[in-house]
């Protein structure tokens, strides 16, 4: 028997990266998985894809910064399927690299809206469902900054950090319900969002260490996938409050081992170049260079 078989999995952000990637494994270990993202066509795109491939899978489009939008993606999941077993609070961006005086309150208010009103929102609405069967698994995604802030990304994690204390103490209110509530920090996954960098003017350097990050520590979307689906199987059982975290103090030595062997071999290093944009404070594009 698969690991999720029978098992019904809301996954927000779905569409790409490492929510789409969360998806795949769910779906691959028997889930029926309800895919969610900003726009319904491309929602539909990844529906199709997954019922080619002989997956269980619906999708809705969904702004996770409104309840509304959210509930509805709730009772879609329970028409399509019957219930919710598993809830991901996957969904989320940020706003242009910068200091926090040069970002527009609307881009500094896009990042609220999606990463705390969206895990908010999504939490609620899942738990709404669980309670009353007293069973189910809601997992909250983090950021490296849920433990310090990070200066030039302080609405990303600041949002991070709130996302750390409201899962930590969502998890103590609920510890007899049934329900497990985890939250998990992915590390740095390599993605197209990754790569793609916005940044107000006179910052467009500051972002290029970043490359080097990617080269060390940097995952495909498919090893967090897998520790996402630990998390939403009967392994996790019972460890409700669980913060599980990816980015270990293993791989941050293995990373920097591997840097230095290659540099000792004078292996040529990967490909990890950023796609660096310029934008004005309130996010808006004003130049896109052909890359960094």
């Amino acid at each position: 028997m698969k690991t999720l078989e029978n098992k019904v999995a809301v996954i927000t952000g779905s569409t790409r990266g490492l929510g789409l990637a969360i998806a795949g494994a769910y779906a691959a270990e028997g889930a029926a998985v309800v895919i969610a993202g900003r726009t319904q066509s491309t929602v539909d795109a990844v529906v199709a894809e997954f019922v080619a491939g002989g997956a269980a899978a619906a999708g809705l489009a969904c702004d996770v910064g409104d309840l509304e939008q959210v509930a509805a993606l709730g009772a879609f999941a329970v028409e399509r399927f019957g219930r919710i077993d598993v809830w991901v609070n996957n969904a989320g961006l940020s706003a242009p690299y910068g200091p926090t005086v040069a970002i527009g309150p609307e881009a500094f208010r896009r990042v609220v809206d999606t990463n705390i009103g969206g895990v908010y929102n999504g939490s609620i609405v899942a738990l709404g469902h669980m309670l009353p069967n007293r069973r189910g698994k809601l997992i909250n995604l983090l950021g490296r900054s849920r433990k310090k802030g990070v200066k030039y990304q302080n609405a990303y994690s600041a949002s991070k950090a709130w996302v750390s204390s409201f899962t930590s103490a969502l998890a103590a209110e609920h510890k007899d319900s049934g329900i497990d509530i985890f939250a998990f920090n992915p590390g740095l996954v390599d993605t197209d969002m990754l790569r793609r960098v916005d940044v107000v003017p006179g910052f467009e350097e500051k972002v290029k260490p970043l490359e080097t990050v990617i080269r060390l520590w940097g995952n495909q979307p498919d090893l967090p996938a897998q520790k996402a689906l630990w998390l939403a199987s009967s392994a996790s059982d019972g460890k409700n409050g669980l913060a599980m975290d990816v980015l270990g103090p293993g791989q941050v030595i293995r990373g920097l081992l591997r840097e230095v062997g290659r540099r000792v071999t004078g292996k040529p290093a990967p490909d990890t170049s950023l796609h660096v944009r310029t934008v004005a404070p309130d996010g808006q594009l004003m130049v896109r260079p052909g890359g960094s």
